[in-house]
């Protein structure tokens, strides 16, 4: 009797720009319909936005402000697989674009 063990991996991706983001999570998708998993999915997370108040001007007027704000979007993909695949060569070859960060947690 052959046991199949099971292992999760989560790959968590953020960027500044959610099509950037949409594409790289299709491209990993992609890259992974080749191999044999036993289940994959796209989680998306809430998106993160830092608001930063800066004032116009110096020295005069201090009630003229003005905003800015950072939105960085995050998805995390989770692999489960068994421990026979090469998953970790699979993820390195990988070509992501410039604008995504992304981490590679093995739990």
């Amino acid at each position: 009797m052959e046991v199949k063990t099971n292992t999760k991996l989560r790959v968590r991706l953020e960027s500044f720009d959610p099509e950037l983001l949409v594409s790289s999570c299709k491209k990993l998708v992609n890259n992974l319909q080749n191999v044999e998993l036993n289940s994959m999915g796209i989680v998306p997370l809430p998106t993160h936005k830092r608001i930063y108040c800066v004032l116009r001007s110096p020295h005069v007027d201090k009630d003229s402000r003005e905003h800015f704000e950072i939105r960085v979007h995050k998805r995390i993909l989770e692999i489960y697989y068994s421990t026979e695949v090469p998953i970790f060569d699979i993820l390195s070859k990988v070509d992501l674009p410039s604008g995504v960060f992304y981490r590679i947690c093995l739990s």
